[in-house]
């Protein structure tokens, strides 16, 4: 995304939008008192921007088979360019992957992952990390309860 100038419709409009992906044109054009075909152009333009990068719908993990959620902090053996990507492309190709976090500090990622249970925990921590040649160590925490803000906070408006 380039350093795109943002007015306060088109932060109304990233607002909206996250908070609800579904609102349809009407709704939104309404919302923020401009024509429908005007809101349009709007959201198309912060699409192809890259300032809108999609719309999700928020899932119960229970409903997929995920009993377990957990954060897997990993400390890879050097901190070298090669190291950091291989493992970032490593991580984001495994399917109980949510997120991935390269983070300052002890740790040099932190990784959401999503599983069935504590044996499934086990299984991953073992075969996709520890064996990993990059890898130095792993600690993982147990998520009882998450909670995601609804909007990203906007400091240029």
């Amino acid at each position: 995304m380039k350093n795109m100038e943002l007015d306060r419709i088109d932060c109304a409009l990233i607002e909206l939008l996250q908070n609800d992906a579904r609102l349809s044109n009407k709704e939104l054009a309404a919302a923020v008192g401009l024509a429908p075909s005007s809101c349009l152009a709007r959201v198309q333009r912060l699409r192809t921007e890259g300032v809108l990068k999609g719309a999700h719908a928020e899932v119960d993990p229970q409903a997929l088979g995920v009993g377990l959620q957990a954060l897997i902090a990993v400390q890879l053996r050097q901190h070298s360019r090669a190291q950091v990507k291989a493992f970032w492309k490593h991580v984001m190709g495994l399917p109980e992957v949510l997120a991935v976090f390269h983070v300052a500090g002890t740790h040099d990622f932190q990784v959401h992952v999503a599983v069935r249970d504590a044996h499934h925990l086990r299984d991953l921590a073992l075969d996709a990390f520890t064996t990993r040649s990059e890898v130095a160590h792993i600690q993982t925490s147990l998520i009882f309860e998450c909670a995601k803000g609804k909007a990203m906070p906007n400091y240029r408006a």
